[in-house]
Order: structure tokens, then C-alpha cells, then sequence
């Protein structure tokens, strides 16, 4: 599969209507944009959301980042993410997560039994002549460890050019990273970071995300009781121009990512980033996709 050098990734289309977001996947098709990324919030179920995207568009890829290992049964993810490698050769990319705080649930022997499941897991359902391909979510290095030897690659969320560096050294040249990274174009600083922290709070007040960041040479302090230190903020949240925004961004790709999906912030539920896509379509890709 060819992601691109940069994709798409947001929460907007959990809070949109399909003939909204059929629109809007159709104008990111026609931008260039190679890769789309979508998550699994608030019910939208992660591999019939895959599939609609995928019907209604051509030639762009549709990513899970991340279809939850709790929100099904592994038979069923297998079959589906089966059916859309059959539909749609070499456009459909199953992520796979642990997905949140599980108290008492050891993350990395859940997601172990959950692929043994997997690939243990038989049916009818014919095998598709284009392979059905796998990521996981991974920050830690027994994750990125797992997503190396047993999927084609690791997917990170929420972390620091650093952090890519550390994991493609885990990973070694030959698996897939990809890394998803929130911007915002706003060049204020005090409403820049206003808003990112508004966004990053969930994330500075979870254990595991806190780990995360301490994992990362953070302290304390730069946790700051759930609001973040300037410091932490602007390295999770690339704000400012256009110029700034892309050379932060290419920084990941540097440090060793193969594929960085831009997540837009400062949009209100409801309504479309579209405007900031265009703005970075023509900036990161090589032009529109001839019709």
C-alpha cells in the first residue's frame, strides 16, 4: 500500500452525516490526499465506516486508527477487514488497538491473545488476492516490538518527533510507521495553546497517556495537573502559519516515520476542516488527482 508521505486524520466525521462526509471524502480524493484516517469514539463502528468510505471513493486509502479490540470479537474483525481486502485490493488498512484504560487488563497480553485469535479464526469467507494488512497502535517498546513481528507496522498517536525517532529505532527499516500529529492554524500563542490544551486535557489526565509522556523525558510539572506546559504542548500541537506548521510536520518523516496523518484542531463539532486540507494539500502533496 502507498499512504503517501502525509494523510489525513480526524475525528470530524464521527459527528457528521453521510452525505456530508461522502462530499468530503470525495473533494480529499480529488485533493490528492492518498490516505484517510478515522478512529472509533462514539458508535460509529469502525469497519462499516471503513466500508462506506471506501464505496464512495476511488482510489484513496482508508485507514482504522484504531478499530478498539473490545468493540468486537476477533472472528468478526478478521472477517470483516477479509471482505473489505476483497472489495477494495490495497486500499483498506485495518489498525488495531487496545484502546483506553482497562483496569486489571494487562495491554499487552490482551492484544497478543487477540491476534492469536485472529489468525486462528476460520470461515468461508473466500481469502481476497490482495493481502489483508494490519497495524497496532504502539508507544512502548514490547508494543512496537509486537507491531514489528506480528502486523506490518505501528501506528502513534499524540507523540513527539522524538518519540518517532525512538520507535522506528525499536522497529528497524523494514515495518510501516505511521504517525498521526494535531495542528492548528492559529499564530497567537495564548489562543493557540488555549485551544490545544482544551484538546489535550483527556489526554493529561489518563494514566497510561501519562506514562506515555513521562516515558518521554516529561515530568511532573509538565504535566501540570492535566493542563500541560507550554513546553509539552507546542511538542504535541504544531501551531502557527503554514510554513511552520509543514516544517514542523516534515520533522517526523526525518526522524524516521514513513507516513504522518494530520489531525486539524480548532473545528467545532459538526463542522468540516476542509478548508485547512486544501490549505495543506497544496503545500505537502504533488497536485489534485486528474478525473
Amino acid at each position: 500500500m502507498d499512504l503517501g508521505r502525509f494523510g489525513v486524520w480526524t475525528f470530524d466525521f464521527e459527528d457528521q452525516p453521510a452525505s456530508l462526509m461522502r462530499d468530503s471524502i470525495q473533494e480529499l480524493e480529488g485533493l490528492g490526499w492518498q490516505a484517510f484516517w478515522i478512529p472509533e469514539r462514539d458508535g460509529r463502528e469502525a469497519l462499516t465506516h471503513a466500508g462506506f468510505l471506501l464505496s464512495s471513493t476511488e482510489r484513496i486509502n482508508i485507514v482504522n486508527g484504531i478499530a478498539g479490540i473490545w468493540s468486537r470479537e476477533p472472528q468478526w474483525t478478521k472477517g470483516a477487514a477479509l471482505l473489505l481486502a476483497d472489495a477494495y485490493p490495497d486500499r483498506h488498512l485495518l489498525g488495531l488497538g487496545f484502546g483506553g484504560e482497562r483496569p486489571g487488563t494487562r495491554p499487552l497480553q490482551a492484544m497478543s491473545d487477540y491476534l492469536d485469535a485472529m489468525d486462528a479464526a476460520t470461515s468461508a469467507n473466500p481469502l481476497p488476492k490482495a493481502p489483508m494488512r494490519r497495524v497496532l497502535a504502539a508507544y512502548g517498546p514490547k508494543m512496537l516490538e509486537m507491531a514489528r513481528d506480528r502486523s506490518q507496522g505501528a501506528h502513534t498517536y499524540h507523540v513527539t518527533v522524538r518519540h518517532t525517532a525512538q520507535a522506528r529505532e525499536v522497529l528497524g527499516e523494514g515495518p510501516f510507521l505511521g504517525v498521526e500529529h494535531a495542528v492548528l492554524f492559529e499564530s497567537d500563542p495564548d489562543k493557540a495553546r488555549e485551544i490545544a490544551r482544551e484538546h489535550l486535557h483527556v489526554y493529561f489526565t489518563t494514566k497510561y497517556n501519562i506514562a506515555k509522556f513521562l516515558r518521554l523525558g516529561y515530568t511532573e510539572a509538565d504535566i501540570d495537573g492535566g493542563r500541560g506546559s507550554d513546553r509539552l504542548v507546542d511538542d504535541l500541537v504544531f501551531w502557527g502559519d503554514l510554513d511552520t506548521i509543514v516544517r514542523k510536520l516534515h520533522g517526523h518523516l526525518d526522524a524516521g516515520a514513513d507516513h504522518v496523518g494530520i489531525q486539524v484542531l480548532g473545528t467545532e463539532p459538526g463542522r468540516s476542516a476542509m478548508p485547512q486540507w486544501r490549505r495543506l494539500a497544496e503545500a505537502l502533496l504533488p497536485g489534485p488527482v486528474a478525473t
